[in-house]
């Protein structure tokens, strides 16, 4: 499973991160920095979240930043 990574500067300044791959994977932050870290950080505990409650998750999994 590969996990996208893209980010996106809106009109007011402000970046958006999101993973496509998971749904509901989407933070605001005030750099592309910012927003990649926070949206790592939520993915990383959706797939957590997934895995405390029984639901599948593929492993190995990859990260990777759409530049």
């Amino acid at each position: 499973m590969t996990l996208h990574v893209e980010t996106e500067l809106e009109d007011d300044g402000r970046w958006i991160g999101a993973v496509p791959e998971l749904p509901g994977v989407l933070v605001y932050a005030d750099t592309r920095e910012g927003a990649v870290n926070a949206a790592v950080t939520l993915a990383l505990r959706v797939l957590a979240d997934r895995a405390e409650h029984g639901e599948a998750v593929t492993l190995p999994f990859t990260l990777a930043l759409v530049a």
